[in-house]
Parts: C-alpha cells; sequence; structure tokens
C-alpha cells in the first residue's frame, strides 16, 4: 500500500512538472517571439507524453541589428600609391580631363611628371582623381578650411546683412547697430559689401569700422575677401570667454599706457613752464 501511494505520488509530481515546463517555455517563446531571432539547435526539453525526448528549439539574441560605422571622408591630400580601383578618370594639374584610363598608368604619369594624385569625386564611376603638384593641394586645403570654418555649425544662427559701399552714414550706424544686436544673441553676422560705381571708399577700411563698434564682443570669423570682382565678404562672431577675457586685459593695458604718456606729457610740460 505504501509502495503503491509512493508510484502514484511520483507520477503526480511527473505530470505537474512537465505542466509546469510546457506552460514555461511556451509563455517565454510566446512573449519573445518578435524581439528575438533564432538559430536551431538541439536541446532537452520535456515533452509531456514521454519522460524526456531531445527536441529542436530555438536559442535567442537581440533582434536589435548592427549598425555599422559610417564610412568617414577621406581627408583632402595625396593618396599615394594606394589606389583600390582599377579604373580611374584622371585629371591633370590644369585642370583638363585625361579620360579614363588604368591605375598603372595614371601612377606611370604621376612618377613622369613628378605629381601626386588626390581623390576628387569617390562616388561616381570610374573615381575622379587629378594630379597636383604639392603646392596647389596644400592651397585647396586651405580654401577647404577656411570654407569648413566660415559655415555655421549646427544649431548656430546666421544673418545676412548686404549693402554698397556708397552707403551714407546715418544708414550705416543703423546697420552696425543691427549688427550688435545679433552678435548679442551670439549669432554669426555675414556682411557683404559691393563696391559702387564711381565710389572710391576702400571695402577693407569699411569693414574693420564695422567690427570697430562691436569690438567689445564680436571679431572675424571669417577675415574680409573679395568673394567676386567688386562684391567683399566677411563673418563676424561673438567672442568666446577666453577671448573676452583676453580682450579685457589688453584694452586694461592699452589704457594704462594711454594713462602713463598723459602724466609723463603734463610732467614734461610742468617742467618746461
Amino acid at each position: 500500500m505504501t509502495a503503491l501511494c509512493m508510484v502514484k505520488h511520483l507520477c503526480q509530481t511527473t505530470r505537474n512538472g512537465n505542466r509546469y515546463a510546457k506552460r514555461f517555455f511556451g509563455t517565454l517563446l510566446t512573449q519573445t517571439a518578435q524581439k528575438w531571432l533564432f538559430s536551431p539547435f538541439w536541446i532537452l526539453v520535456p515533452d509531456p507524453r514521454k519522460s524526456a525526448v531531445f527536441g529542436l528549439t530555438q536559442p535567442f539574441c537581440t533582434d536589435e541589428k548592427s549598425h555599422t560605422q559610417p564610412k568617414r571622408k577621406a581627408a583632402f591630400g595625396s593618396v599615394g600609391r594606394r589606389i583600390p580601383y582599377r579604373v580611374l578618370h584622371v585629371i591633370n594639374q590644369d585642370g583638363e580631363s585625361l579620360g579614363n584610363m588604368h591605375r598603372a598608368e595614371a601612377l606611370r604619369l604621376m612618377d613622369q611628371q613628378g605629381l601626386k594624385l588626390v581623390l576628387l569625386r569617390e562616388n561616381v564611376e570610374p573615381p575622379v582623381y587629378r594630379l597636383m603638384t604639392g603646392q596647389q593641394i596644400h592651397e585647396e586645403q586651405l580654401k577647404r578650411a577656411e570654407k569648413k570654418k566660415a559655415s555655421p555649425k549646427p544649431g548656430v544662427v546666421q544673418k545676412e546683412l548686404s549693402f554698397s559701399s556708397a552707403i551714407a552714414k546715418n544708414d550705416l550706424e543703423t546697420k552696425t547697430k543691427q549688427i550688435a544686436q545679433w552678435i548679442e544673441k551670439k549669432h554669426h553676422v555675414k556682411v557683404t559689401i559691393r563696391q559702387a560705381k564711381g565710389s572710391s571708399t576702400d571695402m577693407l577700411e569699411l569693414f574693420d569700422q564695422i567690427l570697430e563698434t562691436v569690438s567689445e564682443k564680436a571679431t572675424y570669423l571669417s577675415k574680409p575677401k573679395v568673394a567676386r570682382e567688386g562684391v567683399s565678404t566677411c563673418i563676424l562672431r561673438h567672442m568666446s570667454d577666453k577671448e573676452l577675457k583676453e580682450h579685457q586685459k589688453m584694452e586694461i593695458k592699452k589704457n594704462n599706457t594711454v594713462k602713463k604718456d598723459e602724466n609723463e606729457d603734463l610732467k614734461s610740460n610742468e617742467l618746461h613752464q
């Protein structure tokens, strides 16, 4: 009788264990079906109809796709002899197209002329390379750096203002007040001046005059330069905290020097009297 009860108890325990295992694995796989990716392999799974069987199931891992890092744009400069493309479109140092050619031929031209190959456009078929001198590469790098520096950063507002070099004094004061308000809000301000016909005004001096009115808080982001014939531009920005401190120190030093000179002049005048 005791043995019969023990057998009955063991059977009941086995059925309960199988039922709980089935419920657990079924719930887990149902809840995670949309969140997990699966790859098959064999593991031991209890079956309610048998004591134990080998069943095909799937382990889980996150469904989060790996994001590859975007390809970083290569810096402008000589690529040396590292050219991964077989066919190139080559431009000579004067900007004239030499057509498509094998990379071996492009390298031969580079060696013969003592030039350097520079990648201009990669996302075309075939990629475009140019033969350039070291001086040409350096000048182009400076141009690109200046252009990058002048372009507004994300979150920075750039205002624009343009007028003629023959602008009246009152109008110029109004413009400079507007620039000062924008600078106060830490906007970048692009100023464009057009050379008026018959005007002998030096536009570079006019830019310096504008900067002088806001010199306590502003400086050049991009110095005055000729954009095209008869048109010059510059970009002003608010000084950083470090620049403001340096500017204030310079102003204090300058004022002290002026006062010292004035005192010496006064003493000199008193002696002569």
